[in-house]
């Protein structure tokens, strides 16, 4: 069954906006406050959640901090708040669109807040009782996903570079660069998404 966390994007190849690339890091500042930048927002921190150095933006900072109160309520009595849900996944909207615009996978400036955008996702909700067992120790499950996440990010920052470099040459975004960029805001955002508490499903190792 295909994963419950799926990241859709309208590829941007050919034809870049060279201006607004050349100055993608000082246009994307603002979303980059609110809902931060390349980077895992969440980190393991005496057994508990805690947003990392504001990597997640003011807005990350408070859905990090619901994500605690959320696994106390799901421990406790397999409930999350539908409030919190939706906040979050308000969040992750706004977090796809502003870090699709930032890698320069998407041209278009990033609406502040919901407005069709051509990097969208979908968070599938679980079904059934959630896993409490996998809730009551999703820091330690994640490990393994932060250790990788460190060298997939760092391979994306490097890609990202040089497809900067490539796009006010040539106008255009190399496929392999492009799908690489994608695979690994795909991989981040289910991570993300499992951290949140959002899904009980383990995110797989894949770019795919």
């Amino acid at each position: 069954m295909p994963y419950p966390v799926s990241v859709q994007m309208e590829p941007a190849l050919a034809n870049r906006n060279r201006l607004t690339t050349a100055f993608r890091l000082i246009l994307a500042i603002p979303h980059i406050i609110l809902v931060g930048g390349i980077s895992l927002g969440v980190v393991a921190g005496g057994g508990t959640f805690r947003n990392t150095s504001g990597q997640g933006g003011l807005l990350g900072a408070v859905v990090f901090f619901l994500a605690i109160v959320s696994w106390f309520t799901i421990v406790i009595n397999e409930t999350h708040i539908p409030a919190i849900r939706e906040f979050a996944m308000f969040y992750l909207r706004w977090r796809v669109r502003a870090l699709s615009y930032l890698a320069l996978l998407e041209d278009p400036y990033p609406p502040f807040g919901d407005a069709p955008y051509p990097a969208s996702i979908e968070v599938v909700d679980p079904t059934g009782p959630r896993d409490r067992v996998s809730v009551g120790f999703r820091v330690l499950f994640a490990v393994p996903h932060f250790v990788a996440l460190i060298f997939v990010l760092l391979g994306w920052c490097l890609t990202t570079i040089a497809a900067w470099f490539i796009i006010l040459f040539t106008g255009a975004y190399p496929r392999g660069l492009y799908d690489f960029g994608v695979g690994a805001l795909r991989w981040l955002l289910r991570v993300e998404a499992y951290m949140l508490l959002l899904i009980d499903d383990y995110p797989p190792f894949s770019l795919a």
